[in-house]
């Protein structure tokens, strides 16, 4: 007997329940995850909703990320190990003051279309108690780059006072021209950034 009614697609060809194709990166399950936070809210949105709109199972979703907390970061443990790679290559003739900055200012330039987006996130991360709770695990992988790099440079252990005190210095520095930027939707990251590592520059004279 045939069957003259319509067939159903392919499993792999059947449209989405909310028509947005399945992620196949941290990246993009970090978008989809950052969209529904700005739309919902942090603490109203739960990583069954997240893996639901990313079209990927509950499972799939912690291939990607151990926690909700960690899906704001995206690629950031990627990033931080650029940097250090990038830090790696600098004359050792360049300023350590120098260096630092524009690595850090490096890894901190998007695209101009990309900027609302990293605006949003940062906001996240900046306002919403629990993440600014989990940051300090991200923020010492960050530290521990600018540590090593300047332990290598001045001859002392990464762990010691004086590379630790620059790696502090330098997430302050970063995290208050993240505040400028927020705080004014008419700056630029690249200048607050600047304008912050500048004071570090400039202690000696106050």
């Amino acid at each position: 007997m045939s069957d003259t009614g319509p067939k159903p697609a392919p499993p792999s060809k059947r449209p989405r329940r909310n028509g947005r194709a399945k992620v196949t990166s941290r990246a993009e399950l970090s978008r989809v995850g950052l969209e529904l936070f700005i739309e919902r809210g942090f603490d109203e949105v739960t990583i069954p909703d997240i893996a639901a709109a990313a079209g990927i199972g509950r499972r799939t979703f912690f291939r990607y990320f151990p926690s909700k907390n960690d899906l704001p970061w995206g690629d950031f443990d990627l990033l931080v190990k650029e940097m250090g790679q990038h830090l790696a290559t600098v004359p050792d003739d360049e300023p350590l003051i120098d260096a630092i900055s524009a690595a850090v200012i490096t890894f901190n330039t998007f695209p101009d279309d990309e900027l609302p987006f990293h605006r949003d996130r940062m906001n996240l991360l900046f306002t919403v108690p629990m993440l600014t709770a989990h940051s300090a695990l991200r923020y010492q992988a960050w530290r521990d780059v600018i540590a090593e790099f300047a332990a290598k440079r001045l001859d002392h252990p990464a762990s010691s006072i004086v590379p630790q005190t620059i790696g502090w210095a330098f997430l302050a520095a970063s995290l208050v021209g993240y505040e400028q930027w927020l705080k004014d939707p008419g700056s630029s990251l690249t200048d607050t950034l600047i304008s912050a590592h500048r004071v570090l520059r400039q202690l000696g004279q106050y």
